[in-house]
């Protein structure tokens, strides 16, 4: 049995999972967490196969920290279960290390599959994902200027996104505002902007945000 801990900000959710894979012969619902602070106290107290991982759960402000468990918790596979754009963080996140990308419009059939795949060692991403990478490698310079951006680049302008301050954002990520400002400065030279307006209004039109 695959034992299973869902990481994930809403009860509904939570319940939703649970129900489907209450009777499910290989998969187990073992854990269920609200926030991220609790993640690694499951880990440390069960043994946990699967961690299926919401990238805007409570308590969690970075990819490096998603980096973070799997180094400590090498036998654990992560799954990403999100609303956020395949296109941007579903290669992002594998490159991290996670094990699979499942957006939350998918049928919970499609999470069960992906999650004995997972634990068979095996990667999984979107084939829409798969067929976007295949795209945007043949668009515009434009069009693919995301592709420029690292991890913590792409963190920075969804916060700027979110109407966050320098300040703010430093302190969620537990860096320097000073970095912050440089993050920023990139940001605009990348997407080719002068201004913050500007380079949110690029980034929801490239749907990075």
């Amino acid at each position: 049995m695959i034992k299973v801990c869902l990481a994930d900000n809403y009860p509904v959710v939570h319940f939703g999972v649970k129900s489907y894979f209450k009777d499910h012969a290989e998969i187990s619902i073992v854990a269920n967490v609200g926030n991220f602070l609790m993640v690694r106290d499951i880990l440390l107290t069960k043994e946990i196969d699967v961690l299926i991982l919401d990238l805007e759960l409570e308590g969690l402000s970075s990819i490096f920290e998603v980096k973070s468990v799997l180094k400590n918790f090498p036998k654990t596979k992560i799954i990403i279960f999100s609303g956020l754009s395949e296109q941007i963080y579903a290669p992002n996140a594998i490159k991290a290390g996670v094990s699979g990308f499942i957006h939350k419009k998918e049928k919970l059939e499609t999470l069960g599959v992906s999650i004995i795949k997972v634990h068979q060692g095996k990667i999984i991403i979107n084939e829409t994902v798969k067929k976007n990478l295949a795209l945007i490698a043949k668009q515009s310079k434009s069009e693919r200027l995301y592709r420029k951006l690292s991890n913590r680049e792409v963190e920075v302008l969804r916060y700027l996104s979110d109407g966050k301050k320098n300040h703010e954002i430093a302190e969620i990520l537990k860096l320097n505002e000073k970095t912050i400002s440089t993050y920023k400065l990139r940001l605009l030279t990348k997407l080719n902007v002068t201004n913050l307006v500007d380079l949110v209004n690029k980034a929801k039109t490239l749907e990075i945000v």
